[in-house]
């Protein structure tokens, strides 16, 4: 459903500080596909990410969309980063930057529920909050009965969880996790996951989510990337991953980059 050619990802272009942050990345993710991505700090995650999401002008290559009211493929190489907004949902590692804390549960919601009706004027009243409430439920953190509590009362744990069910609200195409569970404690962290494996089954969501837990890396999804300087050096698909231990990655990445993989924090989670 998505398709990436060559894409190449520059900053500072053309200066003394200038920093090939992506290098002719070819990616085919398809519809349905849980792709959890690792790798160390700087490798281009987060940069992957920001290209797809329109957040970063790309200095090669392109990015096209399959679905939608279009027929066969649709270059979104210069489509603005708003627009994208309505059918890519990206969740962050910071729980706070999902929400407006100033605002009511329910008011967030609603901000999330126009997401889905164009031209279409919709305003709080009993109906849509028993709906909302029905939704704030599943969550199982009580927060149903909180619908006109600010949001910025809520725990992090809490207002990720929130996040979370807001964005599978409004029906993304394409899920980008960027270590959503990473800032979280760890019985949080579960409940987040847990309830990011149940939304991408029950709505078949297409994801991809970076992770620092190789663990998790290995037990979640259906296909493993792992990047390194920009470059995407090792593509598995569900099988080919299940064979593999920590071990067995940091042996193919050695195998791959002729050394070590030094990062203590993705090799001891």
């Amino acid at each position: 459903m998505i398709k990436i050619e060559n894409l190449s990802v520059v900053f500072s272009r053309g200066t003394p500080d200038e920093n090939i942050a992506l290098t002719n990345i070819n990616l085919n993710v398809r519809r349905g596909e849980f792709i959890t991505i690792i790798g160390s700090n700087g490798a281009g995650k987060s940069t992957l990410y920001n290209a797809i999401a329109g957040t970063h002008p790309l200095a090669g290559g392109g990015i096209y969309v399959r679905g939608g009211d279009a027929v066969g493929w649709r270059d979104i190489t210069n489509e603005p980063e708003y627009i994208r907004a309505r059918y890519i949902g990206r969740i962050f590692q910071n729980p706070l930057l999902g929400t407006a804390g100033n605002m009511s549960l329910e008011d967030n919601m609603l901000i999330c529920r126009k997401k889905g009706y164009k031209g279409l004027k919709i305003s709080l009243n009993n109906q849509l909050r028993e709906e909302f409430r029905t939704q704030l439920r599943i969550l199982d953190m009580g927060l149903e009965n909180r619908l006109t509590d600010n949001v910025g009362l809520l725990s992090g744990g809490q207002r990720q969880a929130l996040t979370l069910l807001m964005t599978v609200m409004s029906r993304p195409a394409l899920l980008l996790l960027d270590e959503h569970t990473a800032a979280l404690d760890p019985r949080n962290a579960e409940v987040v996951m847990n309830l990011t494996l149940r939304f991408a089954a029950e709505y078949d969501l297409t994801v991809m989510m970076i992770t620092h837990n190789m663990n998790h890396a290995l037990k979640f999804g259906t296909r493993l990337l792992m990047m390194d300087c920009g470059e995407i050096i090792l593509d598995m698909d569900k099988a080919e991953k299940e064979k593999l231990t920590v071990q067995g990655i940091a042996e193919r990445f050695h195998d791959i980059r002729h050394q070590d993989l030094a990062n203590d924090e993705m090799l001891l989670s």
